[in-house]
């Protein structure tokens, strides 16, 4: 159960850091479970936690911003209520495809 370990402190990471800065983790478990994985994945092939939603280059400059919370995430949240892969979700949203006012789609 070791990697249940480590999807457990990337967890409490991502849950620090939404705190942090007054998001939340989506509250779909399942969602936050998936990307949490990804995460894991592509730490252990990579070396860094890409965002498993992004395209990893192999152009360690450009895919250092891909780092999760990678660079777009707050730019999204305040767009669209949640970052592109749906982790870090606005607080005031309860529902993670609920878009906040003025929020659309990429």
């Amino acid at each position: 159960m070791v990697e249940e370990e480590e999807v457990k402190e990337i967890r409490k990471r991502m849950e620090r850091y939404a705190e942090m800065k007054g998001y939340s983790l989506n509250p779909d478990e399942e969602v936050v479970y998936v990307i949490l994985r990804g995460l894991l994945e592509n730490k252990r092939k990579y070396g860094y936690p890409y965002c498993p939603c992004r395209v990893v280059t192999g152009n360690r400059e450009e895919d250092l911003s891909k780092i999760c919370p990678c660079r777009w995430h707050e730019e999204e949240i305040r767009r669209m209520g949640r970052c592109h892969c749906g982790l870090f979700v606005a607080k005031n949203i309860k529902e993670p495809q609920q878009k906040t006012e003025g929020g659309d789609e990429r």
